[in-house]
Formats: C-alpha cells, structure tokens, sequence
C-alpha cells in the first residue's frame, strides 16, 4: 500500500514489536509462544505484554490451560497443538473426542481457538510408528470437533519441516521427497476436503548457517541484492523465504493441490549462538523479523503466488532457556524472559511488574511485565507517569497529548453515524494523514476525539489505558 511507503525505518522496527498489523487484507503475522523454560513470566503477566505489543494470533505446541484461560475475552486467535506422543492415543474416537472436548471445547468461545495442530514435523522423525499414527490422529480429531459441531469454527492440521522437500531450487523444481509421497498424499486430500491450511516450518537461518560462504546473507534477510530468477517461470527471487514458500507450493501442485493455502507456521533468526553457529546476532536478527514484516506490511505475496495472503508466525515470543541443542536454540525470542527486547529494536520497555488489567472491557495500559513504554522525544508533558505512559484517570480526560505505545488500525465513530453503500462508517470525510511518522501526536478532550476525523483505515495513536467506550479497535469489535 502506498501508506507503507512513506513510513520510516524506525516504523518497521515498531512493527516488529508489534507483531501485528491490522490491514484491508488478509495478511497477517503471528507469534509462536513456546514455554520450554523455567524462567518466563506467568500467563497472566504475559497477556498485558501480549497486548502491549500488539499480539492478535498466538501458536501454541500444547493446550496450556493457564495460557488459555488467560487469554479469555481478548480477541487473541489461538492455534493448540497436539504433541506427538499424543498420536497413538488419540486415534481411539473416544478419547480423542475427551481431549477435544477438554482442551478446546471447554475454553471456547472465550478464548478464540481456531486450529488445531497434530504432531509437530512428524513426517521427518523418521520413525515410521509416529509416521503411520498422523494421518489417522488427524482425522479422528477432525471427526470429534464434527461431532461436537466445532469443525466451523475449528480446523485440523499438521506442522511440516522444509526437509520433506526433495528439492527446493529453483522453486519451480520443488518436489517432495519420493520416500514421502505416499505418506503425504492423503494427508493433502485431508487437507483439501476439511479446508485445513498446509503448515510448513521454514528458516532461512538454518540454510545460511550450513553454508554461509555459498549463500548471500543478504538474500537470507531481505536485504537488497541481486537474486535470482527461476529459469522456468523467469520469476525473480529476491529472498530466500519467499523462493522456499514457492517451492512448498510447486510441489503441492505436482501431487494435483494446486489450491491448498500454505501458511508459514515458524520461521525467525536467533540473536546469540556458538561461535560455530554463523549469522546469530542480534543485528542479523533485526535484519530479518525487521524486513519480513516490512514486507508483510507492504501486502506482498510471494512471485508465485503475489495475490494469496501470507499467514506467518514468527519464532518466537520469549528466549527459551531449557532447549536443548545449541546456543542458537534458546535466542530466537523476540523478548527476553523479563520481558525487554533480546535486541534492540528501537524501543524501551518498562520494568515494571505492575498492570493496570487485562479484560476485554479496557485495554491493557501497557505497563504490566515487559510493557513497552512510548517513544519520546524532548520532556514528558505535564500529567506524565514516571514509566513514561501519559496518565488517563477513569474521568474524562482533558487536552491531554498521548505519543505511541502501539499501532493498530481503527475506526474513528462519531455518536451519531450511519453505514454508507458500502458498508463503512461514515463521518466528515477528511484522512488524518498521508503518511505517518513516528512522533505523531493526538489530542484527546472530553467528550471524544478533538482532532481531525478521519475515513477508512488510518494508522492513529492508540494509548492503551484510553477508555474503550469512546475509541475500539475494529478487530475487538468485529
């Protein structure tokens, strides 16, 4: 969109952070939170974090009771996973029906489960056990949301690793491996005939780092090179993401799947690593969540497929510090246990351990663990908190000036309003801006919004602690 052109590089830096951006289009990011350490703050410490940073899709790799009933009344859209030591259990009717049922009937529809994910890169353990308890695991899960009538609302599915592919390059040549296409191709009619996505685990990280004197680092991290063309499709590639997610495609369509939607269901690029482990800083890290949300933002699909959504989920929300393997294991968060950022990214969060409240009925003030202060430029004005949020008491604010703590798109609503032939809200038709910056500023008096009113979807200031009766967000309204 023409709006992300003019936005800044410390923007995208915001919107890293963010997490999410709430667009016209289907695009959208999301955040894997994974719990494999001992040291991460609670739930419900993380929900106001969660909020602070703009976090709407969450992927989890179990049914955490405590993250779901947490997560209650947010909004926040939730894959479960399914371990695989769960597989063989699962394929009895009966008791996958009892997990169903205890894991994501039970938190429904407060919290918004939307997928369920069977086994995590089964296809690639090779053990042929776990291999034949997929398929069967997956449809028994299917039936029980079918007989509980979930199936709407909830899909089924399974996490893939990029090694089922024989062959990823050029990404028209993408094939998978002829020792798994057995295996593969029911689960792909699966797929189609329950209108699951195909979930793949992609990281360009792990490429550059076995061969980092072959493969450009700036192709790995959408940086600006050459790239390469595909001599069948003369499609150019510029990075080496979007050249994995065509392969992932390409091959789809030589088993007759051309259609099924693939989302990216990890990738991400560790800040630390051993010294053997080349490419893990904090600045490569930057580079590449950076760019790729850039990208994201700017609503572009891959040169295969430039008009389907992306659907991604960044690895991952916390350092974990009990992974095992190497060093590079446990720093591909985007936060560090506490909350504050593993790397820089622009921002200074607040150490304080306080929250304001995270219900549906008033938005977090961003101050809880980990909340990201505003930006600021010369002194606070007056009526500043000394965490560096504006004070907005529980009356009616008066001329008080509030500097960005997250981005989301909203709708500005007058008192009295009406719905025009296209179903938009209408108001004095006047853009608030056309392109934004950074420090941009907004009035609030009492009674409402004082500054110019805007249409459509405009990027504003959204001071979280700001009373919800007067100013929602489209998605918590929808």
């Amino acid at each position: 969109m023409e709006l992300f052109s003019h936005c800044s590089s410390l923007f995208f830096l915001v919107l890293l952070i963010s997490g999410f951006l709430y667009s016209e289009v289907a695009n959208s990011i999301g955040i894997n939170y994974g719990q494999i350490a001992n040291n991460l703050p609670s739930p419900e410490a993380v929900v106001p974090i969660a909020k602070s940073i703009g976090i709407t899709r969450i992927k989890l790799y179990d049914a955490d009771p405590k993250v779901l009933k947490a997560f209650a009344n947010t909004g926040v859209e939730f894959i479960v996973g399914l371990g695989n030591e769960y597989l063989a259990k699962v394929q009895d009717p009966g008791k996958a029906q009892e997990w169903v049922k205890s894991n994501v009937q039970a938190y429904l529809p407060a919290t918004k489960i939307t997928c369920i994910f069977v086994g995590n890169e089964v296809l690639t353990f090779n053990d042929t056990s776990l291999t034949g308890n997929l398929l069967p695991a997956m449809q028994s899960v299917h039936t029980a949301l079918v007989n509980l009538n979930l199936d709407k609302q909830v899909t089924v599915t399974t996490a893939h690793s990029l090694s089922i592919l024989e062959n990823s390059f050029p990404p028209s040549a993408g094939t998978f491996r002829r020792d798994l296409k057995n295996c593969i191709a029911p689960i792909l009619d699966f797929h189609s005939k329950t209108g699951s996505p195909f979930l793949i685990n992609a990281y360009p990280y792990f490429a550059y780092k076995s061969n980092p004197k072959q493969v450009p680092l700036d192709y790995v991290l959408f940086q600006p090179n050459a790239g390469s063309p595909d001599p069948a499709t003369n499609l150019h590639y510029d990075n080496m993401l979007f050249a994995q997610i065509d392969a992932v495609y390409a091959a789809l369509g030589s088993l007759g799947y051309k259609k099924l939607p693939v989302h990216i269901s990890e990738t991400g690029w560790p800040s630390k690593g051993d010294d053997d482990e080349a490419g893990a800083t904090p600045e490569n890290a930057k580079k590449y969540n950076g760019n790729l949300i850039k990208l994201i933002c700017q609503n572009k699909g891959t040169p295969l497929r430039p008009n389907s959504d992306l659907n991604i989920y960044v690895f991952a929300l916390f350092n974990e510090n009990m992974k095992p393997g190497p060093s590079s294991e446990r720093n591909f968060g985007l936060l560090k246990p506490d909350g504050t950022p593993a790397y820089s990214l622009g921002f200074s969060l607040n150490s304080s351990s306080s929250s304001k409240g995270n219900s549906s009925s008033s938005s977090s003030s961003g101050s809880g663990q980990g909340g990201i202060n505003p930006i600021t430029i010369g002194s606070s004005p007056p009526g500043s908190s000394s965490n560096g949020y504006l004070s907005i008491s529980p009356a009616s604010a008066t001329k008080r000036y509030h500097m960005i703590s997250s981005i989301s798109m909203l709708w500005m609503r007058k008192r009295k309003r009406k719905k025009n032939r296209r179903g938009y809200l209408r108001t004095r038709q006047r853009s608030i801006i056309s392109s934004i910056s950074i420090t941009l500023v907004g009035r609030v008096c009492e009674g409402g919004w004082r500054g110019p009113p805007f249409r459509r979807l405009d990027l504003f200031i959204f001071p979280y602690s700001y009373n919800e009766t007067k100013l929602k967000s489209k998605t918590q309204t929808s």
